[in-house]
């Protein structure tokens, strides 16, 4: 059997698909992989280049592939789609995947170790506090509406709402709704105090990344998109729309864009 020099690995969560072609390009190997089977498999090949698209999981994988001595390099779905010949099924991707991987124009994604990880979920996280956030308030305020107690928009008229919560005095209001608007506040208000640990985190790691205190010298720009860009490892600066990438935020909000 002649020996595979690239292999095409479509990921999943249970049942994986392996296409390894040899230098030729014939194909030498085309099976599906349970997921305990994956690093045996990899270990008994001879080191090759491993081509895999960058999707949930597949820092993980290409961390641990890389240790077994392959070359592992990721590649954005988009990229990958127009080599598929068929209908979509795993083989197929797999197939796409492993031509996609030799193309000498091909973008790759940096694979990221796990402290970079680490600060992406922190910031996906602050992301969905910040969401809940607003779900919470949105939700006060139109449960209270629905017994003529209403408020102005922004951020005091939602505190004049958790005043009158802990008072508790308005008659409009019974006490079963009193109750579940209380629940409600005190999530808020956890929520709140999430978001603000989170901020300090993020600004914890920015002060001691050398990266980010340079990109932070850049005058006029959001910090949480400093922090974010310099979070990435080996960014394709080629592919990033600076101008956009590093506009003013005028809202304040802690969004970052997508690299």
């Amino acid at each position: 059997m002649s020996e595979v020099t690239t292999i095409g690995l479509d990921l999943a969560k249970n049942v994986f698909q392996v296409h390894g072609i040899d230098a030729s390009g014939q194909v030498v190997v085309r099976r599906q992989l349970r997921r305990n089977q994956v690093l045996p498999f990899f270990e008994r090949q001879h080191p090759c280049l491993v081509g895999i698209e960058a999707c949930a999981t597949s820092h993980h994988w290409a961390r641990m592939i890389a240790k077994l001595g392959h070359e592992v390099r990721l590649m954005p779905a988009r990229y990958v789609k127009p080599y598929v010949k068929r209908n979509k099924s795993d083989a197929a991707d797999a197939e796409a995947i492993c031509e996609a991987v030799t193309r000498p124009t091909m973008r790759f994604v940096a694979v990221k170790t796990e402290e970079q990880q680490s600060v992406l979920m922190l910031h996906r996280t602050r992301q969905l506090f910040v969401r809940q956030r607003t779900t919470l308030i949105n939700a006060i305020r139109a449960h209270m509406a629905e017994f003529g107690i209403v408020a102005g928009v922004g951020r005091n008229g939602v505190e004049r709402l958790l005043r009158l919560i802990d008072e508790g005095a308005d008659e409009r209001v019974p006490l079963v709704a009193w109750e579940c608007l209380q629940a409600l506040r005190t999530q808020l208000v956890l929520v709140k105090r999430q978001i603000l640990e989170a901020d300090r985190r993020i600004l914890a790691w920015h002060r001691s990344n050398e990266l980010s205190r340079r990109l932070e010298t850049i005058p006029g720009h959001c910090q949480s998109k400093l922090v974010y860009f310099a979070k990435t490892s080996e960014p394709d600066f080629a592919a990033i729309d600076f101008p956009a990438f590093f506009r003013v935020d005028l809202s304040g909000s802690m969004a970052a864009p997508s690299i």
